[in-house]
């Protein structure tokens, strides 16, 4: 029996759904997480149990906003955009990225 991959975004969710929220504008939990898998060519995985969480962990901050729509299919579903609140996050969770990238390059160089 196959090893399931592990989520790989553990530390960076908050980042990354902001940023997808910024670029694509409004969307659902199932298109933030194909959107991701597929710019990172499936190097980045997000799993329900880490995304929804997280969704609702943003909403309740303030960061993202939530409306239930109906799709072009005819189904029901819930989707994110990102506030004013929400862009001065992804800001801050931006140069926290940056320091901790630069941090670790430099253990990798110096090490």
């Amino acid at each position: 029996m196959g090893q399931r991959k592990p989520d790989s975004l553990q530390g960076t969710i908050d980042l990354l759904v902001l940023k997808v929220l910024l670029r694509r504008g409004p969307l659902h939990g199932y298109a933030i997480t194909t959107h991701l898998e597929t710019i990172s060519d499936n190097a980045l995985r997000v799993e329900e149990g880490s995304l929804y969480p997280a969704l609702h962990r943003m909403e309740e901050a303030g960061w993202v906003e939530a409306d239930w729509v109906v799709t072009d299919k005819k189904r029901r579903a819930r989707v994110y955009r990102l506030t004013e609140s929400g862009r001065k996050q992804l800001e801050a969770e931006e140069q926290r990225w940056k320091q901790l990238s630069e941090a670790v390059a430099s253990v990798l160089k110096f090490a």
